[in-house]
């Protein structure tokens, strides 16, 4: 069995042009294909001969993880604008959860910006932890490293340069990210924290 690349029914972004869309999911179409590939050259060796082969499978084993997670966080990131911006509602479990962990709205979308100005590419993830019913934001350095053991994601931003270096400079990652935010469907986060608070 292998992974089909999913097809996002995306429209038009504001300050996220379509040809930055297009090279951003051209590279998750990527992750996808190597995937596969991964777990079919696994499967290749072991059938051959997985004693021989076992040092070449464990390396395979342990780029899955980068491929695999690339391949994920790229499917968070791509749904979160379909059906459109919107804004989170009045009735929202997750608003009420954030503005109690942060005081209000406001300063939950300010925490997330002043994560996303981290140096360097990763990612900013929203999660929440059913145990403590309490959400982190955090920023992952790579796709499968620094990761929060466990939680559900809830929002995910993209802060690799190919999420936004055809309309931005690295120097004006803030403006991608106000970008971001301006399209981001609170929908689709709050129906992943809906999910998992029950």
């Amino acid at each position: 069995m292998n992974y089909t690349a999913r097809k996002f029914e995306l429209p038009e972004l504001k300050g996220i042009s379509k040809n930055q869309i297009d090279v951003h999911l051209a590279l998750y179409e990527g992750y996808v294909k190597h995937t596969n590939l991964i777990l079919d050259t696994i499967k290749e060796l072991r059938a051959a001969d997985a004693e021989k082969n076992a040092f070449i499978i464990n390396e395979l084993r342990r780029r899955l993880g980068f491929e695999f997670d690339g391949m994920r966080m790229h499917e968070y990131y791509f749904e979160q604008f379909e059906g459109g911006a919107k804004g989170a509602g009045e009735t929202s479990a997750l608003k009420d959860l954030a503005e109690e962990r942060y005081g209000d709205w406001d300063k939950f979308v300010a925490h997330i910006k002043e994560v996303a100005g981290t140096r360097g590419i990763g990612w900013v993830v929203v999660y929440f932890d059913p145990a403590e019913r309490m959400i982190h934001t955090a920023y992952v350095g790579d796709h499968e490293l620094g990761q929060l053991a466990g939680l559900p994601i809830i929002l995910a931003i993209d802060m690799w340069e190919h999420a936004f270096m055809v309309d931005y400079v690295p120097a004006d990652k803030k403006k991608y990210v106000d970008a971001f935010l301006e399209n981001l469907n609170w929908n689709v986060p709050e129906k992943r924290f809906v999910e998992h608070a029950v």
